[in-house]
């Protein structure tokens, strides 16, 4: 019987980290970072101390929340960098974050803020990063991207992708391809006037 009790708290726990986890990661997406943790914790249906329990901080959330985007984006740059083109190559990888950050406000924030997160979050981050630099190296030397350019540019463009206000998830995709397309054009060495998508329509007030 004790056995069996023991049993019962331990899958119930692993269910309720779970279900915490799969709310985070809707709000935090939904609403960015500054949903707060009771509110996490009301939309699990488990207490703030259940919360803390599983996760000793909030940035812990925030990690757990997001390990797999930023495995992501890991991914997205070593197939930029695998792309036989430089500039090819780097603008997959601003086509691609740009759209992953559009649908998940919460880990745009996470990844270009300075909040402090678990080793393995900064890790992987620092590889996604790394790797960029070795494209952005290698696009330049290709003569395709502008030489005065500089890692703090990528991150500058990826922070207003992330200001990006529509009606719906589909919309701010939409919207994060033409501006995706508009700074590609703005980092080239020698800026083609290739057709924009099409442009859509936004709130110009809040």
């Amino acid at each position: 019987m004790t056995a069996q009790v023991g049993t019962k708290l331990r899958s119930d726990a692993r269910d309720n980290r779970d279900r915490i986890l799969v709310v985070a990661r809707v709000a935090f997406a939904a609403d960015g970072l500054d949903v707060p943790i009771r509110e996490i914790a009301r939309r699990a249906e488990v207490g703030v101390a259940t919360v803390y329990r599983h996760f000793g901080t909030k940035e812990e959330l925030l990690t757990e929340a997001f390990a797999q985007q930023v495995q992501m984006c890991s991914a997205i740059a070593e197939e930029g960098l695998a792309a036989e083109d430089p500039w090819q190559g780097f603008s997959h990888v601003i086509e691609k974050v740009f759209e992953m950050h559009a649908l998940d406000r919460g880990f745009a924030r996470a990844f270009t803020s300075q909040l402090p997160r678990t080793e393995g979050f900064a890790a992987e981050r620092d590889r996604s990063l790394k790797t960029l630099l070795e494209l952005i190296r290698r696009a330049k030397k290709a003569g395709s991207l502008r030489e005065d350019l500089v890692l703090e540019d990528v991150a500058l463009a990826l922070m207003a992708n992330e200001g990006i206000r529509a009606e719906s998830p589909q919309l701010r995709v939409a919207a994060s391809r033409r501006f995706a397309a508009l700074i590609l054009q703005s980092f080239q060495a020698s800026p083609t006037a290739t057709p924009l998508p099409p442009a859509v329509r936004l709130p110009l007030s809040r």
